[in-house]
């Protein structure tokens, strides 16, 4: 793992230059999930919360704010995102909803926290909806999947290195 790219040499938190960097398609994919009662999970699979569609309210809100990283966390570049996909899946086991989000682009710098806003948001966004049936619920697991393009080359999370 090398230094940290935000801080100079006198510990000044700046903006990383990447004028110089190759533009190159670049794609990552974050991970995250929504722990919940099982009768939350049926209401929200019904379509009965109070609020509304849940999973399409809560895809809705991920996009935008993948868009919207750069407001949301200093020093990051404004990105002209080309794809945002959410996608959120019923886990019985958990019980909840896992949400996965991909962010895409031809750039300069990486896509790795729009990814990972993306998922933050939705999760939270779930939360919300749902809160009034559960307030139990819990959020969990955000975390970077894979990403690829870029000097840093591709990675891919080992499943088997972190318990």
């Amino acid at each position: 793992m090398s230094g940290l790219t935000h801080i100079d040499a006198a510990g000044t938190a700046n903006m990383v230059d990447v004028g110089d960097k190759t533009e190159t398609v670049r794609v990552a994919v974050a991970e995250g999930y929504v722990r919940m009662a099982p009768e939350t999970l049926s209401l929200i699979r019904s379509g009965n919360a109070k609020k509304g569609d849940v999973i399409g309210t809560a895809r809705l809100a991920g996009i935008m704010a993948a868009k919207r990283t750069s407001d949301l966390i200093p020093l990051c570049h404004p990105l002209m995102l080309t794809k945002v996909a959410v996608d959120i899946s019923e886990d019985p086991a958990l019980p909840g909803l896992r949400v996965e989000a991909m962010a895409k682009l031809s750039g300069r710098t990486g896509v790795e926290m729009e990814a990972l806003t993306a998922v933050s948001v939705a999760c939270l966004t779930i939360y919300d909806m749902a809160k009034a049936a559960d307030r139990e619920m819990e959020i969990g697991g955000v975390r970077l999947v894979e990403k690829s393009g870029g000097r840093s080359g591709d990675y891919r999370r080992d499943e088997t290195a972190r318990t």
